[in-house]
């Protein structure tokens, strides 16, 4: 399957999203800057983490509204499946694109480390490597990652499923609703997390716990 990496001014994570794409699938994905108004077919498109525009307003609210967002959504309608990786979720929620807001950490401060995740749904295309209620490790790097959403919408996203990880054993790093960890958009096609999977799909990471995110989605075997 086919894959595009979304680059803009600030992500820092694109080297480390085209390697894991490329080591998991055998093909590099292609690349798509910021002014693009077109990306080539493709089966996955990623917008991977950083700080775009130096999360300069909010975070992701200036990539947000650069002309390529509209050719992503307009694959995302058409079923593509689109995944935001920690400042790419923050770009999908500005876009609209994603239910709720990241608001700032709880502890007002930068977090690095890992955590634990637990896969709340395992029934969808990024998930179908993992199974229901498995607990796995995934690195994380964020200031701006406590998830929020209102009562109504947080029992929406709670009753359809859309909440896919949940942050596990105590570990969640930002305050965020619900131990909320990653979401997706009601029609399944759209998935934003804050951890980084890309940083832990082998050994030489120290595990390969994400790499069956990267399996599912682009519809590989797991190793």
């Amino acid at each position: 399957m086919k894959s595009a990496v979304v680059q803009l001014p600030g992500l820092n994570r694109d080297r480390d999203m085209i390697a894991a794409l490329t080591k998991i699938s055998g093909h590099a994905p292609v690349t798509v800057w910021q002014t693009e108004t077109d990306i080539p077919d493709v089966d996955l498109i990623v917008i991977p983490g950083g700080f775009s525009y130096g999360d300069y307003l909010r975070c992701g609210a200036i990539a947000a509204r650069m002309p390529i967002m509209q050719a992503i959504k307009d694959k995302a309608d058409k079923g593509v499946k689109v995944l935001g990786v920690c400042n790419g979720f923050q770009i999908l929620l500005e876009a609209g694109m994603l239910p709720g807001a990241l608001m700032r950490n709880a502890s007002l401060k930068f977090v690095c480390r890992e955590v634990k995740l637990e896969v709340v749904n395992a029934d969808t295309e990024f998930t179908g490597a993992y199974a229901k209620g498995q607990i796995i490790r995934s690195p994380v790097a964020h200031h701006d990652g406590n998830y929020f959403a209102d009562p109504e919408t947080l029992a929406a996203i709670e009753g359809n499923g859309q909440v896919v990880f949940r942050y596990a054993e105590g570990t969640n790093p930002n305050g965020s609703v619900n131990d909320i960890a990653g979401v997706m958009n009601a029609k399944g096609n759209v998935l934003g997390m804050m951890p980084h999977p890309e940083n832990l799909i082998e050994a030489a990471h120290g595990g390969n716990d994400g790499r069956g995110l990267f399996a599912s989605a682009l519809g590989v075997i797991a190793a």
